[in-house]
């Protein structure tokens, strides 16, 4: 009988995402190159505010990281008890992948910033679009997680995003002070957004069930 038990997994294979479930897969690939997108301004975000917004100083950068994070708390826990009422995955799903998309483009905007009040609506947006996607993203990769592999999974995945959040930041000072801003936020909108499209790979394995279906 032994010989037809389920091999169990040994921490090499959840390294590779070997046998991993193919909506955490998708989703730890995507978080890795959207947080890498993101590594590499977070580092250096105040040194650009302080050099390329008029006005910008210490004062105006922690009002700026208030704003988005008040944003993203005040608003998660509406937005999260509005997607616990849709019954299905793929509706949540859905705009956790449109807010994604959206993510991506944030970093487009700072480009063309030029005041404290510009920065502080951007911030704003920021933080919307961060309460939007995080509790779905949560709640879907939390029900797909292999059983009696909770742990390892979410280690995996913190180590994974932490090692390129890590890598782009070295990386992220480096290219701003060789070709600019500018450059650096283009480059991080691309990453990001195509991380956000490796979401999609794990479309096909959420419950069908949908808002219309109720």
């Amino acid at each position: 009988m032994t010989l037809f038990l389920k091999k169990e997994k040994n921490w090499k294979d959840f390294v590779i995402l070997k046998g991993v479930n193919p909506v955490v897969k998708f989703f730890t690939i995507s978080d890795f190159i959207v947080i890498s997108g993101f590594g590499l301004v977070s580092p250096i975000f105040a040194v650009f505010i302080s050099d390329n917004i008029k006005g910008g100083n210490l004062e105006v950068v922690g009002i700026a990281g208030m704003i988005y994070l008040l944003t993203r708390s005040l608003l998660q826990i509406p937005i999260a008890q509005f997607i616990d009422k849709i019954k299905g995955e793929k509706d949540d799903f859905l705009i956790l992948f449109l807010g994604s998309i959206a993510y991506s483009f944030i970093f487009l905007l700072y480009i063309i910033v030029t005041t404290p009040t510009q920065l502080y609506f951007i911030q704003f947006l920021y933080g919307l679009i961060s309460a939007l996607t995080l509790p779905g993203w949560y709640a879907i990769f939390t029900r797909h997680i292999d059983k009696r592999h909770e742990g390892m999974e979410w280690g995996v995945y913190t180590t994974f995003t932490d090692l390129g959040a890590a890598a782009a930041a070295g990386m992220g000072g480096f290219f701003a002070s060789r070709f600019g801003f500018t450059n650096l936020f283009i480059v991080a909108s691309i990453v990001s957004f195509v991380g956000a499209l490796f979401l999609w790979g794990a479309y096909g394995s959420l419950k069908k069930k949908t808002i219309f279906d109720r």
